[in-house]
């Protein structure tokens, strides 16, 4: 069924280090257009530069970005973790400056810093005491919010979405306003996944040796991939989760089991070929 409705880019804006945040944004915009796109007549399109820019000459890559990419958007979402980017001409970094230039224009941004755990010998300092020096800055100048896990963050984000598409009177659109819009489906072959298993997957792909180690102790279990714990919590709910994402990997060839005791796997090349396809 066809209907009319308008469109707003949605720029997800963040350094290397949260990958799958950004999926994970993406997945909550999905959702939102799935539940309310038709009553709304509203339709959110994820946006980054790595999926709607294209090569050019005659700038710096920033300045290409921000024509071609950011001054289309109407939200910003920024994420942090560890990194704060690499340095452009004009600020400390790349993400930075999309946020500054965005807030700058008085569109609305959204900007979240995790708080998860992560192993210091494995952080670039100088990134990390100038995310801090960022994000005091932030915090002086408007509300941001931090969580402390991917579960967090996937409720606090899609809520956060609802609550700005209803309030913030830029997606307050009348009939007269309204302009044609097709919505297409992709046609990529591509296996169903959760979430969970995106996200491990993803982690994967980006680990020196695409490991996801499965460790089981007195008391709870770990899945551990890229570095991180992706189990949040020692509750059983949530360990059931993650070890049903392994186990899907495992059904859909993605990645095998290298121990062969359920302890160790590895990325495959169909799965890399997946991983290349989950967008950020």
């Amino acid at each position: 069924m066809s209907y009319i409705a308008t469109t707003f880019n949605v720029m997800i804006a963040s350094p290397g280090d949260v990958a799958s945040e950004r999926a994970m944004i993406r997945d909550a915009v999905y959702e939102w257009n799935a539940v309310h796109s038709i009553s709304r007549k509203i339709v959110l399109l994820p946006v980054g530069w790595e999926t709607h820019s294209s090569p050019d000459m005659g700038a710096s890559a920033q300045e290409i970005i921000n024509l071609q990419v950011l001054e289309k958007c109407d939200l910003l979402v920024g994420v942090f973790w560890t990194r704060i980017g690499t340095p452009t001409e004009r600020h400390i970094s790349g993400t930075v400056e999309e946020i500054e230039e965005h807030i700058a224009k008085g569109k609305p941004a959204m900007l979240y810093f995790s708080s998860q755990p992560v192993v210091m010998d494995s952080v670039d300092l100088d990134q990390f005491q100038n995310l801090k020096a960022f994000k005091t800055s932030c915090l002086s100048r408007g509300l941001c919010e931090t969580y402390d896990n991917y579960s967090e963050f996937k409720e606090k984000f899609y809520r956060h979405l609802q609550l700005k598409l209803n309030q913030h009177s830029l997606f307050q659109i009348n009939a007269s306003d309204q302009q044609h819009t097709e919505i297409n489906e992709s046609h990529s072959k591509f296996p169903n996944l959760s979430l969970e298993a995106k996200i491990l997957l993803k982690e994967a792909s980006q680990d020196s040796g695409g490991t996801i180690i499965h460790a089981r102790y007195i008391g709870g279990s770990a899945v551990q991939a890229n570095g991180k714990n992706l189990i949040p919590s020692d509750d059983r709910r949530e360990v059931a989760k993650w070890e049903g994402a392994l186990a899907q990997l495992v059904r859909e060839e993605l990645v095998a089991d290298r121990s062969g005791k359920g302890e160790v796997f590895q990325i495959t090349n169909l799965g890399y070929q997946t991983a290349d396809m989950i967008a950020l």
